[in-house]
């Protein structure tokens, strides 16, 4: 008996080390390849030579709140008001959220043993012809169990680390995600009022316009009436008048379009509130302009750094793919109380417990693990390729909308030029007209003119702060241009940017 009991104390002192041996392995492998985040090639640039807007130095870095620069308390407001209200920026904040708790629970899940309490109670009947006995005899039983019990899987080949490091990767990717979602409303807002402000300065040049053109066609009437002119030469004041006047309902069109838009961006419906009116005049261009280095875009653009998120999300997910073919450990274990009655449960004499270790090692499964293995590798390829496509498209972004403020920039000096010219032209014709020297329908016509130019300088004004707007996005949010530049959405009668 002496000898028997040390045997057994020596197998179960055996097991003990067998665990403790397991457990030490657990955490000391981790299979699959470690990702590194990419770094930018040697030399790369945005462009072969640096714009050259002169009214607007790149020197510093990116602001946060970027739209301030803007310097309009009214445009400030709008923008807090959209990122508090906008149900798109509000869903990504869910998704963001939702990913982190996840992620929270399958880290508690794989690396903290589990604990569940179990409380029961049966009742039996068992025969004793069942075991072969003679007799057969029936006994009737209740039976009562009380139990903690305990799991924990040994992560030896760092499966669980690797499915950790996926989750923890694409929670990161809805960070980035959300944070693109805000930096193209807050873009959409600002280019929504810019276009406003532009809108209601060619409305008030239209106008001035088609009050010069019904003095004209009136004066060509009284004219026609005295005999002067004949019916066809009214013709071609009346097709004068009505293009104005259609231009202008065009433009009155365009001007509810954009506030309807602007409403929906604040996540309200177009009657629900009154908005503020704007005008070119409250909305200031940023003299200053973040520099342009192309690896800090690596590191502020959030869609460059969801894209590589999802990249190392990928990569993790082939380590997983990569461990469920190596033996998978479970330690099990439980510790309670069992007894024929409620009362006798918790007696010393009822206790009973279990210990476990548990090996699963996959041996034949078709072909599948090394499918799924080829599977994981692929979709890591693919994620490195979208990584790359996403720098491209950034880099390409920000080229455009560094050409779009030159070319805004010479085409506002352009339009400013040729409008000074007209009212210089103006100011000559109404001298004339005053000493009998013109008449006056070539004065309504020169102010048509000039009402014209300055319409087209309104133009020019709002393409420059609208593709600003473009420039801050371009830098540290997802493009919602067309072609990286804003001053295509200016023309258009509907949103071009993208509802984020």
């Amino acid at each position: 008996m002496k000898g028997l009991g040390f045997e057994r104390k020596g197998a179960f002192r055996h097991r003990r080390m067998t665990l403790v041996a397991c457990l030490l392995l657990a955490g000391c492998t981790t299979v699959g390849p470690d990702f590194s985040a990419p770094k930018l090639q040697q030399g790369a640039a945005v462009l072969p030579s640096p714009p050259a807007v002169s009214d607007q130095r790149f020197d510093g870095a990116q602001a946060a709140d970027w739209w301030r620069a803007y310097r309009c308390p009214s445009l400030d407001h709008l923008v807090q008001v959209a990122f508090e209200q906008n149900p798109t920026v509000a869903a990504a904040q869910a998704s963001l959220i939702q990913a982190g708790e996840y992620a929270s629970a399958v880290r508690s899940n794989l690396t903290v043993p589990s604990v569940d309490a179990q409380l029961g109670q049966t009742r039996q009947r068992i025969s004793t012809a069942a075991y072969g006995l003679p007799g057969g005899q029936a006994y009737t039983f209740s039976l009562s169990n009380a139990s903690v019990n305990v799991s924990y899987p040994l992560d030896v080949f760092g499966g669980n680390r690797r499915q950790i490091e996926a989750l923890e990767a694409q929670h990161e990717m809805q960070a980035h995600l959300w944070q693109a979602a805000r930096e193209t409303l807050a873009a959409n807002v600002v280019t929504t009022v810019v276009r406003e402000a532009m809108l209601r300065a060619q409305i008030e040049e239209t106008q001035t316009q088609v009050r010069s053109q019904s003095e004209l066609l009136s004066l060509a009437r009284q004219r026609q009436q005295l005999g002067a002119l004949s019916v066809n030469d009214l013709a071609q004041p009346q097709t004068d008048l009505a293009q104005d006047r259609s231009s202008e309902l065009a433009l009155l069109q365009q001007l509810d379009q954009t506030r309807h838009q602007l409403a929906a961006y604040l996540g309200q419906y177009p009657a629900q509130h009154d908005l503020p009116q704007f005008r070119l005049e409250d909305l200031h261009l940023p003299a200053e302009l973040p520099s342009v280095v192309p690896s800090a875009m690596l590191r502020q653009r959030p869609d460059i750094r969801a894209s590589e998120a999802q990249w190392h999300a990928a990569n993790a997910n082939l380590g997983v793919t990569i461990a469920g073919a190596y033996p998978d450990l479970k330690l099990t274990g439980n510790m309670g109380a069992m007894a024929l009655t409620p009362g006798a449960l918790f007696s010393p004499a009822s206790s009973v417990w279990g210990l476990g270790v548990g090996v699963v090692q996959p041996l034949f499964h078709g072909g599948a693990l090394a499918a799924q293995e080829r599977s994981a590798r692929a979709a890591v390829d693919a994620a490195a390729a979208q990584y790359r496509q996403t720098v491209v498209d950034a880099f390409r972004s920000m080229a455009d909308v560094l050409r779009a403020l030159d070319h805004d920039a010479a085409t506002e000096g352009a339009q400013q030029e040729a409008e000074q010219g007209q009212r210089e032209t103006l100011r000559l014709t109404e001298r004339q007209y005053q000493l009998g020297g013109v008449s006056y329908p070539q004065l309504l016509a020169a102010r048509q003119q000039e009402a014209a130019r300055r319409s087209a300088v309104a133009a020019a004004k709002g393409a420059r702060l609208a593709d600003t707007a473009a420039f801050f996005l371009a830098l540290g949010g997802e493009p919602a241009m067309a072609n990286g530049s804003a001053s295509s959405a200016l023309s258009n009668d509907h949103d071009t940017s993208g509802n984020p």
